[in-house]
């Protein structure tokens, strides 16, 4: 059994209906404040957390979370009505593994299942430093470097200024071959830096990248 607590003020579960959440194997739990979820915590009773972001004190309470002893490993991500704001933003930056919009998308329940099963912080993740294709769309190309790399995203360095929930096209070259797929802009890391979540990869790509992280050949990256 997979426990989720969903923290909001407001009855949002008539949303969720149609996704994973529904199915057998998941409890729902509701909370509405920290002390909820560190109870819930204490008994056992969580694996992912869902803050609702329209809850006015919620980045505060998913920084709390990451720094909680009993919560700080576990898969937390933000529910908003768009990628998009500056509430998800704050969200993102507090310690998020994901946003999640309301209502839900076509790749929401996929986006939900790596928070089940491969928290972010438990997640390989390298230093690299290799030259990115990015596609903004028709006629904006453009070359960035990725300054760490995982299974499910990049550290994305760009001199152009990219945006929170941005959708990019993306291509790289790893041992194994080209890697082409999308991602998106789930976090602000530096003026010129922005974490990217692989949202879908063409081919093997995603099994290129397994490989790569967990054993580098020569134990070197591209570019160190």
């Amino acid at each position: 059994m997979i426990n989720v607590v969903i923290v909001s003020a407001r009855d949002i579960q008539d949303q969720l209906r149609g996704t994973l959440l529904f199915r057998s194997n998941v409890a729902r739990i509701r909370a509405s404040s920290l002390d909820e979820v560190r109870r819930a915590a204490q008994a056992g009773k969580v694996d992912v957390v869902l803050v609702d972001a329209a809850l006015p004190e919620a980045p505060a309470l998913a920084a709390a979370l990451r720094q909680e002893p009993l919560t700080r490993g576990l898969s937390i991500a933000g529910l908003g009505q768009s990628e998009f704001g500056l509430v998800l933003l704050e969200l993102l930056e507090s310690g998020v593994n994901a946003v999640l919009p309301l209502p839900p998308g076509a790749d929401w329940d996929d986006r939900l299942m790596r928070l089940f099963h491969v928290p972010a912080r438990k997640v390989a993740r390298f230093p690299v430093s290799f030259a990115v294709g990015v596609d903004r769309g028709p006629g904006e190309p453009f070359e960035g470097r990725a300054l760490d790399l995982s299974v499910h995203g990049l550290l994305l360095q760009s001199s152009f200024p990219l945006e929170v929930g941005e959708d990019l096209r993306l291509a790289f070259h790893l041992p194994g071959g080209p890697v082409r797929g999308t991602g998106t802009v789930v976090r602000l890391a530096s003026p010129e830096g922005v974490g990217v979540e692989l949202t879908s990869v063409e081919g093997d790509g995603r099994v290129q990248i397994k490989r790569f992280v967990e054993s580098p050949p020569g134990g070197k990256r591209p570019g160190l």
